[in-house]
């Protein structure tokens, strides 16, 4: 087999692929400028999740669950250990075992969440910028791990599958009015679980067609009532560093997130036209194929910024602060995609290359893709994706 092949997929939802790397843009942005109105306008992680849950409902519809859960593994985790063979090395010989107190005392056991990341993977208050945001990966993880058996009890309920996205919000409504915790960092492992896990399962119901079968009154009429409820919480719970930043507060975020996944996994585009504008569609192709690097590696390319810029001599930049920083941004992360996205190749056994090839998208990217056929594209077999950078966390500590 040509190896070049490996690259493509018969049939893409170039939609979702769309949609995936929008929310990794707005990752970025959000994480460079802090704005926590983009919290409301695009709920990148809920769509993250909703897309994922999606693909992983197509796999585990062709394959069985052990492979599923072991491909899924096997193309995300590599990229975590390659950051981790340099991360780790790093924070330990600047000082991280001398370090007293702080976020993640150094602690030789815990390496091991390095490795297999069930619980956020540690790391010294100097290097928080190569950890915070690991987060979603541990809990990303969870939801793999716990597929299959959402999976069976989704199929087994037939028409009533939608108790099942309906029940996070439930636990979420039960955990707050209980107080219920969990012992030490279960309990923020549960909070993510709860807060994305109706997104994840709306993703089933995406692939499986229940969403597309709902009726547009009944759809939007949920969709106001999720987001009238989101609102209302969080006028009542405003944000630390700010009123109205979701991320602040995971009930919002959770009612607010699946309301706008019902949206856009509803009504898909025709978006076909994408493929005349090339820059673009190019654009989504690497950001599709080097979804994890970016994910993993943007957030210390942020922090490189003004250290740049100081060493350059242009740290002044007055009304162009924010488009320089933004330019600095993209092509410090280019630069990491270049040095470490090969990692994802060998992840998912391909030929490793420091760019993707252009049309040859990775077959099942571990941020989200599938799609119902109105909505796809086939691809031909051989056609050539503040001075300082504010950090702002969630409930749980974590950046989002």
């Amino acid at each position: 087999m040509d190896p070049r092949r490996r690259y493509r997929s018969p049939v893409r939802n170039r939609y979702l692929d769309i949609l995936r790397a929008a929310a990794i843009v707005r990752v970025v942005v959000y994480h460079l400028f802090g704005w926590p109105w983009l919290s409301l306008v695009f709920p990148a992680m809920g769509v993250m999740f909703a897309v994922a849950g999606s693909l992983t409902a197509a796999s585990l519809q062709k394959r069985s669950a052990g492979r599923v859960v072991t491909s899924r593994l096997r193309r995300l985790l590599p990229p975590l250990w390659l950051l981790g063979a340099i991360a780790v090395p790093a924070m330990i010989a600047t000082g991280w075992t001398l370090e007293r107190g702080g976020t993640h005392p150094y602690d030789q056991w815990k390496l091991i969440f390095w490795i297999l990341p069930l619980d956020d993977p540690p790391g010294s208050e100097l290097a928080i910028d190569a950890w915070e945001t690991l987060w979603y990966i541990r809990a990303y993880l969870w939801f793999v791990l716990l597929s299959p058996m959402l999976w069976a009890a989704w199929r087994t309920l037939g028409g009533a599958a939608w108790l099942l996205v309906a029940a996070p919000v439930v636990a979420i409504a039960a955990i707050d009015r209980s107080g219920f915790e969990l012992p030490g960092s279960l309990d923020t492992v549960m909070w993510d679980l709860v807060t994305f896990g109706a997104c994840w399962i709306a993703g089933f119901a995406h692939r499986d067609g229940l969403l597309a079968k709902l009726r547009p009154r009944t759809l939007l009429t949920a969709v106001v009532v999720l987001g009238g409820a989101a609102l209302y919480w969080q006028s009542g719970h405003p944000g630390d560093e700010h009123p109205w930043d979701l991320n602040d507060v995971p009930e919002s975020q959770a009612l607010w997130s699946l309301a706008f996944v019902l949206v856009v996994l509803r009504w898909q585009p025709d978006v076909t036209g994408l493929a005349r504008f090339r820059p673009l569609s190019r654009a989504v192709e690497v950001l599709n194929s080097r979804a994890v690097t970016v994910y993993l590696w943007h957030n210390l390319a942020i922090a490189a910024i003004w250290p740049l810029l100081t060493w350059l001599a242009v740290d002044d930049l007055g009304h162009f602060e924010k488009p320089v920083t933004l330019v600095a941004a993209v092509l410090l992360t280019v630069v990491a995609v270049v040095a470490f996205g090969w990692a994802e190749d060998l992840a998912a056994k391909r030929p490793a290359r420091l760019w993707p090839p252009a049309g040859r998208e990775p077959e099942e990217p571990d941020l989200p893709v599938a799609g119902r056929a109105p909505d796809t594209v086939r691809i031909p077999r051989h056609r050539a994706p503040s001075s300082l950078p504010v950090r702002f966390t969630g409930s749980d500590g974590k950046g989002h």
